[in-house]
């Protein structure tokens, strides 16, 4: 089985493939880990896109892609995967779908988080993360045991610095014009299916467990 999963930012979309993988024994592949790992080991795909992000510009798709096909074994790869944070744009999902149909390990659903921008707002603007250790908080749904300090280390608790409700909000905006467009691409193709991701995060589990049983 392999699976797409998109959603806004804040949609909980890699905790929830992260939770999906260990039900339906997939492998996680996010691929902003999958460019930090091949960086830190040396690989030749890791020096190629070491030099694009040692310069701030964006890694090509093809490097991408690249990492992805190497993980499924290539030509005739059949290994079961959930895909996070790519594509993220019509361009990159052709280029991936031409390059995996190659490889005989064609995607087979596309699982699309939907949830309301108020939602994604709140969700955002609470998080929180500890300066010395990087512990993860959020200010409503995981708070600290003192406010401000963190609980295993006695840090300092930060918000990053885009993490504010108007920043969060053009980062929406910039979600809407560049990655919506790629579930109509799916949608297009009968791969997609839309799964509301508001709740809490176990609810959430079971609703696309549910739809990834169903559908693919």
């Amino acid at each position: 089985m392999r699976i797409v999963i998109l959603g806004p930012p804040g949609a909980g979309k890699g905790t929830q493939a992260a939770r999906l993988a260990s039900a339906l024994e997939l492998v996680h592949l996010a691929t902003g880990d999958m460019l930090r790992a091949e960086v830190s080991s040396g690989t030749e795909l890791g020096r190629q896109a070491g030099s694009y992000m040692e310069r701030g510009d964006l890694v090509p798709d093809e490097i991408i892609i690249g990492m992805i096909l190497a993980r499924i074994g290539g030509p005739g790869g059949d290994a079961s995967i959930i895909l996070d944070g790519f594509p993220r744009t019509v361009a990159q999902a052709e280029a991936l779908d031409e390059a995996l149909k190659k490889a005989g390990a064609p995607v087979d659903g596309v699982l699309s988080l939907q949830a309301s921008e108020d939602e994604l707002v709140r969700r955002l603007a609470g998080r929180l993360t500890c300066r010395e250790c990087q512990r993860p908080y959020h200010a409503e749904f995981s708070p600290p045991a003192t406010p401000g300090t963190c609980d295993a280390c006695s840090g300092e608790l930060v918000q990053r610095p885009d993490d504010n409700p108007d920043s969060i909000r053009r980062r929406l905006t910039v979600y809407g014009e560049q990655t919506a467009p790629v579930i109509d691409y799916y949608r297009q193709t009968g791969a997609i299916v839309e799964v509301d991701g508001e709740g809490a995060p176990g609810d959430v589990h079971e609703r696309l467990l549910a739809a990834a049983r169903r559908s693919f």
